[in-house]
């Protein structure tokens, strides 16, 4: 099966690695679908999205704790910078 992004489990280490591989894979087939087109662009955007994390959690009605993170914290991260502006 092939994944994407948007359903790709990531539970460790080792499919978090996957998940990045997969992340690397999307944009560069799909960058026109992220708002951020530079590494200092997405950095930044990764920061805001960090911080704000919690906010999405809670609106989606997810009982997680981004304070006490996991791997699937860490891809959400990055899958939410992705499209944020």
């Amino acid at each position: 099966m092939t994944h994407t992004i948007n359903d790709f489990n990531v539970t460790n280490r080792e499919s978090f690695v996957e998940f990045i591989d997969l992340l690397r894979e999307d944009f560069l087939q799909n960058s026109e679908s992220w708002e951020s087109k530079t590494l200092p662009d997405f950095l930044e955007v990764l920061s805001s999205y960090a911080e704000g994390i919690q906010g999405y959690y809670d609106n989606t009605k997810q009982n997680i704790n981004a304070d006490k993170p996991d791997w699937k914290t860490f891809s959400d991260i990055f899958k939410g910078a992705r499209i944020y502006e």
